[in-house]
């Protein structure tokens, strides 16, 4: 019986398949036309919207900005779920928590409000180790699946009532150290907003440099890959699941640390997030840092700018008419890869 030579025989040609080559050169198709399809829907928009001009250009603006915060706590679950695959039900509910961290730090120690954010990052990441390595470790390793899920929501409850404790239901602020805006283009924005837009982008270019330039996230990309084959090769699957999740908590630590000069904190303000932060991760792809960042700024956008036609609640509708839409054509995300 003959074979084909490809790419992998060592005797035969250096060709690709056909069928191989065809998928490498779809993949890149899907974010450009996801791009395009974003852009004419925006011109459309201004073209024949039939609202005015500043108001949709602050609608951009502002819809920029908001998926920034969004790619900010889906950044570190992306990392979570593509990797361990677990369902962390808790990170709406870590997010309160390093927000209050923050608000702690800014108020009863003094501290200006975005070096508080530094001094809680190492405090998360040891908080999600931890989380891991005791609670979560042994059912990820059996590969339960239930387990995690229940524990993450278990851990949420506990989260959010401790806090709710200490702090009581009133609405606290988180005194900024930054004021003023700036106008771009008619659009007005604030000093605080950029910095967190801006925080989200270094935090995705950290991960993807820690993912694609180190010996670390090599091992983390073949525990996402293939664990048990990573564990063959000798990665120490158990260290980089709990190091994943340390360092995902630590993200969480950044968006609770840039947000909360602008939000309101109640021990349940990260709930609001969870949901969204879930369809930014699935509408970006598994485990896709880049993913996480277009689909946050693909959903900002798509609830601020629907606002000026569906007001309230009803700019969810578009975004979640978006979301299936995407993952009709693309079941694996904007940016997944296909298997």
């Amino acid at each position: 019986m003959t074979t084909s030579p490809t790419a992998t025989d060592p005797g035969g040609p250096t060709t690709v398949e056909p069928d191989r080559e065809r998928r490498s050169l779809k993949l890149p198709a899907a974010p450009l036309f996801v791009l395009a399809a974003v852009v004419v829907a925006l011109a459309l928009v201004y073209t024949v919207g039939q609202r005015e001009t500043g108001l949709v250009t602050q609608s951009v603006a502002t819809g920029l900005l908001l998926g920034g915060v969004y790619a900010l706590v889906s950044v570190g679950l992306t990392l979570i779920f593509g990797v361990l695959g677990i369902v962390n039900f808790a990170q709406g509910a870590m997010l309160t928590m390093a927000m209050f961290l923050v608000y702690e730090m800014s108020t009863s120690g003094g501290i200006p409000v975005y070096v508080a954010t530094l001094l809680a990052v190492p405090v998360m990441f040891l908080f999600g180790v931890l989380v891991q390595a005791t609670l979560l470790n042994k059912l990820t390793m059996a590969g339960n699946e239930e387990g995690p899920l229940l524990i993450t929501l278990g851990l949420s409850l506990l989260i959010v009532n401790v806090l709710l404790m200490i702090f009581g239901g009133r609405p606290l602020r988180v005194p900024g150290s930054v004021s003023g805006r700036v106008e771009i283009l008619d659009a007005i924005m604030s000093y605080e907003r950029l910095i967190a837009f801006g925080g989200a982008l270094l935090v995705a270019g950290a991960l993807t440099l820690l993912l694609r330039g180190t010996s670390f996230g090599l091992s983390i990309r073949a525990v996402s890959a293939n664990t048990q084959g990573a564990s063959l090769v000798g990665v120490d699957v158990s260290r980089v699941y709990a190091l994943t999740f340390g360092i995902g908590s630590a993200c969480v630590a950044v968006a609770g640390g840039l947000m909360a000069p602008f939000l309101s904190l109640t021990p349940s303000v990260g709930e609001q997030f969870t949901i969204l932060a879930f369809v930014i991760v699935v509408l970006g792809g598994l485990g896709n840092v880049a993913g996480a960042v277009v689909g946050g700024l693909i959903i900002g956008l798509v609830q601020t700018v629907g606002a000026l036609y569906l007001p309230g609640t009803g700019s969810l509708i578009l975004v979640f008419g978006v979301f299936v839409l995407v993952l009709f054509f693309r079941p694996q995300g904007i940016f997944g890869a296909t298997r």
